[in-house]
This record gives C-alpha cells, sequence and structure tokens, in this order.
C-alpha cells in the first residue's frame, strides 16, 4: 500500500534549510502565471517536429504542483498554501488531454478519445499522491475537489487501461521497454489511492500482471539495453511499484538489476553510454530510488554509488529536495531516514576491475588510469543506436573515446527517419566503415563470435562486424579490444579479410575535447582536465588520418559533451585483407599534435 499520509512533512529528516527552499520556491510562485499549453504549443509537434516546447510547459506545471504539494505539508497552517495546489489540481482536470502530442496522432486534442501514455500516467500518479497525502484537508477546504479528481483520473486513466488491451506498452506481443513499467506503476498508485472494492483489486491485478509481464522479460543480470539514463524509468519503476504491494527481493532479475547503474560507472559523474542514453549522469536522476532498492537486497555497491552520485550533484548545485525526480518519489526519500544518513557520509565507490553484462554482450573493464566499455549486440534494441562493435575509452573516469548520446527528441527521433539524425546512425560512432557502407539498423545486424578472456592483467573482448553491414564487401571484420592493465593501454585490433577488389574501409573514432594530429597519433586533452590520452598507430597502415569537427548546440549534447565533438578517421588501403591496431595509453607532457582548430 501507498506509505501512510500525514499532515506535515516529518521533522527531523531533511534540514531545516532545505524545508525552507521548497516553502520559498512555492511562495514564490504564486507571483507566477501558470504554465498553460495551448493548441499551438500542441500542434508543433506535426507542424515543424517540435516536442520541446509543449513537454517543457508540461514538466513546469508538474514540478510546480510538486511543490506546491510539499509546501502544504511543510506548513499545514498556511491555508494559502492549499489554496495553491487546489489551483493546481483543478488547471490539470480542466486540461483537454494528459498525453504528450507526441504519442497522440491529432492535431487539436480530443477529451472523447483520452490517450494512456507516459505523461497521462504521471499526471494520475501526481494526482493519486497528492490526494493521497493532502485529501482529508482538500475536503475540509475545497469540497467537490476530490470527486473532480476521482473522476477524471477514472475516465482519462483508469476506464481506459482497463477497458483497452491494444496499448502498445502493455507488452501483450512479447515486446516491452520502459514505457511497461512507468504507466503500469502510476496505474497501480492510483488504483490503491483512488479507489476501492472489487474496482480496485481488478485494477491492481492488471497492472502486476502488466509489470509481471516486463520483469520476465528482463535478462538474468538485470542488464536493460535502453541503457543507463533508462534504467530508472523502467527497472527502476517495476521496483517501486511492486514494493507498494508485495516483495519484490524475492525475484532474480529484479535483485540483479540493481547493479546495472554501477556496473557502468567509469567515475565521477561519468558512465558507458549505448543507445539513447548519456555519458554524464543528468542532474535529475532518482539516486534515491536505486539506493533504496539496493539497501532492500543488500547491494552494498550499488548503495554506495547511489549516495555518491547523490552528493556529487548536490555539490555541484542540485537541490537537495529535487521535485523532479517526481512527488511519489521525493515524498518516499523525505520518509527515508537512513538516505539522508548516507549520503552525508558518501564517499567514491571503488570502481570493480570489470563489470560483465552478458546479455548486451558488454564488457566495462577498468585499469590504473583507464577505462574501456566495449559493445556487441544488434542494432535492433530499444532506444537503438547502430553501435554494433562501438568503444568508449575513459582517462581517469572522463570518456575521451565516446559514444555520442543523444539529442533533444523530436517528432523524427522515433519515426523512419530516426538514423538520418547523426547521432543514431554509426558514422558518428567508434566503428568502422565497411566499404564506404555505414551499419544498417535491424535484428540482424549484429556482432557474432562474440567472445571473453578475462584475466587479472588483462582483458579482451572479441567480435565479427561484417553482419552488421550488409552490401559491404568485406567478407569478415574481427574487431578485439585489450586492456592491459600492466601496460595501463587500451588496444583496439581490427582484422579484415575477404574486400571485393578497390574495397576502401575506415576506423572511426570519436573524440570528445581538444584534439591535435600527427603522424601516427591524435593526442586529446580530456574534459574536467583531468590529463591527455594519446591514441597512436602505424603510419603505414593507413591512407589518411583526418579529423571533422561537429560543432554541438544542442543542449542534450553540450550538457554532457561541451560545444564540440571531433572524428578522428582513418581511411585504410583497399586491399582485400589487412589490420589496423590502435593504442591508447595516458598522454605525457609535450606529445601533442596540431589543434583542431
Amino acid at each position: 500500500m501507498l506509505p501512510r499520509s500525514g499532515a506535515a512533512l516529518p521533522p527531523g529528516r531533511v534540514p531545516a534549510s532545505e524545508v525552507d527552499a521548497v516553502l520559498a520556491a512555492a511562495r514564490a510562485d504564486r507571483d507566477l502565471p501558470w504554465p498553460q499549453t495551448t493548441a499551438s504549443t500542441w500542434a508543433r509537434v506535426r507542424r515543424d517536429g517540435d516536442r520541446t516546447g509543449h513537454e517543457a510547459l508540461v514538466a513546469a506545471l508538474t514540478h510546480r504542483t510538486s511543490r506546491a504539494v510539499l509546501a502544504a505539508l511543510a506548513d499545514p497552517d498556511d491555508p494559502a498554501l492549499l489554496d495553491v495546489v487546489a489551483d493546481a489540481v483543478l488547471l490539470r482536470c480542466e486540461q483537454s488531454s494528459w498525453c504528450w502530442p507526441a504519442h497522440d496522432d491529432t492535431l487539436v486534442p480530443d477529451p472523447a478519445r483520452p490517450v494512456l501514455d507516459l505523461g497521462a500516467g504521471e499526471v494520475a500518479g501526481q494526482l493519486a499522491w497528492t490526494d493521497h497525502l493532502l485529501g482529508d484537508r482538500l475536503d475540509e477546504r475545497w469540497p467537490g475537489l476530490r470527486a473532480r479528481l476521482r473522476l477524471e483520473v477514472r475516465v482519462r486513466v483508469l476506464d481506459p487501461f482497463r477497458q483497452r488491451r491494444d496499448w502498445h506498452w502493455l507488452g501483450l506481443d512479447g515486446d516491452v521497454h520502459n514505457w511497461n513499467p512507468w504507466i503500469h506503476g502510476n496505474v497501480l498508485t492510483a488504483a490503491l489511492a483512488l479507489t476501492e472494492g472489487d474496482e480496485r483489486a481488478e485494477l491492481v491485478a492488471l497492472a502486476l500482471e502488466g509489470i509481471d509481464r516486463y520483469v520476465a522479460a528482463l535478462p538474468a543480470d538485470g542488464a536493460t539495453d535502453e541503457g543507463f539514463d533508462y534504467w530508472f524509468n523502467g527497472a527502476c519503476r517495476a521496483i517501486e511499484a511492486l514494493d507498494l504491494v508485495r516483495d519484490w527481493t524475492t525475484e532474480p532479475r529484479l535483485r540483479a538489476t540493481t547493479g546495472f547503474p554501477s556496473a557502468l560507472h567509469l567515475g565521477g559523474t561519468w558512465h558507458a553510454s549505448f543507445a539513447d542514453s548519456r555519458g554524464r549522469a543528468a542532474d535529475d536522476l532518482p539516486w534515491h530510488a536505486l539506493h533504496a532498492a539496493a539497501r532492500a537486497v543488500g547491494d552494498v555497491e550499488a548503495q554506495a554509488h547511489a549516495a555518491f552520485l547523490a552528493a556529487e550533484q548536490e555539490r555541484a548545485g542540485r537541490p537537495r529536495v529535487d521535485v523532479r525526480v517526481g512527488l511519489g518519489r521525493v515524498v518516499r526519500e523525505l520518509a527515508d531516514d537512513g538516505w539522508w544518513v548516507e549520503r552525508e557520509r558518501a564517499v567514491a565507490p571503488p570502481l570493480p576491475q570489470r563489470s560483465l553484462l552478458s546479455s548486451l554482450e558488454v564488457l566495462v573493464a577498468r585499469s590504473n588510469s583507464l577505462g574501456v566499455a566495449v559493445k556487441g549486440g544488434h542494432d535492433d534494441e530499444h532506444h537503438n543506436h547502430c553501435d554494433v562493435g562501438s568503444l568508449v575509452v575513459a582517462l581517469h573516469g572522463v570518456p575521451v573515446v565516446v559514444d555520442p548520446g543523444r539529442p533533444i527528441y523530436t517528432a523524427a527521433t522515433f519515426g523512419p527517419d530516426r538514423y538520418g539524425t547523426w547521432t543514431m546512425g554509426s558514422a558518428w560512432h567508434s566503428v568502422p566503415q565497411l566499404g564506404g557502407v555505414d551499419q544498417a539498423p535491424g535484428r540482424s545486424s549484429a556482432a557474432r563470435g562474440f567472445t571473453l578472456r578475462l584475466a587479472e592483467d588483462a582483458d579482451e573482448v572479441a567480435m565479427d562486424l561484417q553482419d552488421a553491414y550488409p552490401g559491404s564487401g568485406v567478407r569478415s571484420w574481427r574487431r578485439t579490444v585489450r586492456l592491459d592493465r600492466r601496460r595501463d593501454e587500451v588496444l583496439l585490433s581490427d582484422r579484415w579479410s575477404g574486400a571485393a577488389a578497390g574495397t576502401a574501409s575506415a576506423v572511426h573514432l570519436v573524440l570528445a575535447g581538444e584534439v591535435g594530429l600527427a603522424a601516427g597519433r591524435a593526442v586529446v586533452e580530456a574534459l574536467d582536465g583531468v590529463g591527455a590520452l594519446e591514441l597512436s598507430w602505424d603510419p603505414s597502415s593507413v591512407v589518411r588520418a583526418g579529423l571533422e569537427v561537429r560543432e554541438l548546440d544542442d543542449p542534450m549534447l553540450t550538457g554532457v559533451w561541451g560545444g564540440r565533438l571531433t572524428r578522428l578517421r582513418l581511411e585504410l588501403p583497399p586491399a582485400p585483407d589487412g589490420a589496423l591496431d590502435v593504442t591508447c595509453r595516458r598522454s605525457t607532457p609535450g606529445c601533442g599534435g596540431s589543434g583542431t582548430r
């Protein structure tokens, strides 16, 4: 069941200064107009592809509502704070649609045809928590408001969930992804808080059936192909939902999945990023949710990882009470005494020598100064990028050879033009280009013969990439990545054979930082001032080495990489067979070449 509601925030669990900050922010909100979505903001995703403007307004309303609820809990003697909550609730009830327009197919929202998507689920969940936490006080001051709230949640979310079983995110066709636990979790919360009797029993049973479908599809190692970021809105959501009604810790897949985020940790706030995940952890991730899950199963490494990241981001300016994680999540966080104690004494967790995620064919290996993440897999994963065979090389925990991640989503992101976005295709990933051909999306575009050799002094992964390049004219492309701990270096080896006459290929390495190029080597001054990484190769093994700078203006990318990424292109001889070895090691002063600008 939902945590017990109360009349005020529990004293002593959060510093008074943080409670005061929530109150000050909520009181400052009263002088501002409420964020309002319009027909024009709704239509933009259809007219020019922009979905950010509308979703930003939805997020602003959501965050302001959460601040209002927390403020009313913090100071129950101020009726004006409760009035703001009532305004927020009624404003939600008056909206034509709760779904995000990118998930509907209309130019004008149709209240008679509610769409149950992530957005609608989130509103239902927030209203359920609001009712649960403040219901009696709302009844006293605003009689009738809770009845309206319940009506709207039933019509827009609960009835469509119960009556329609063709929602794609249900996973009835066997394809489950993060929408499943995200929406089912909000439906479960609303059912527990807002319904009774047989109706509640039916809704809870359907929601649990759906979440169980997601859990059953998780691999044994608990990994998710959607990437680091999306774990918090996938497996983490499943855990949080099940925690309301039953002991989830007996599920082996859920026990394993608590270790997924820390398995990808490179250092600081950096993580190995594949698919739509970002290299630097976003500053609005719910670290408490990870910590609570890890604590429940005794995963000490995951606990330390969560507490450390929360403390790191707080030192960088993130508010301690952060409404961006969602009202239900922040209420649970505020009520967890152990969490506040542990984050106060958090220190950087020791990084394991290696992390292996067999279901994804991902190895993360670490040495003294270097870390490397290598990915096999296939090109039909959830939030897929064409990145079979790609690698990330980090210096002192900071990625230097990188996966770009994703830009801001648009109408094209999840449509047939997805791979026209440069961050999604293989040309701007650290993979080869075979005979002028880039990787093709699809399940058949996959690594073959993925093998591992793991030892104390070195870890090595090898695979053949040819199947990811249909029509390339190359019979075999064997890629091997080796982390040598004794030498503290990463060796990338590519071997190809059976190329058609005159077929020329290239190897791309995407780099973050200032890049200098000289004969047989490139030196990259890494981000965050951690030093430089040298990449070296035999000049006779390439026809030409060149740099291409891509200036960045997308906030999702600049927030991770700054203003630019650079692609090192090593053009290879047009021979039927050949080899290229690139060694990555920490650079010593004075090894730079000519710069990229």
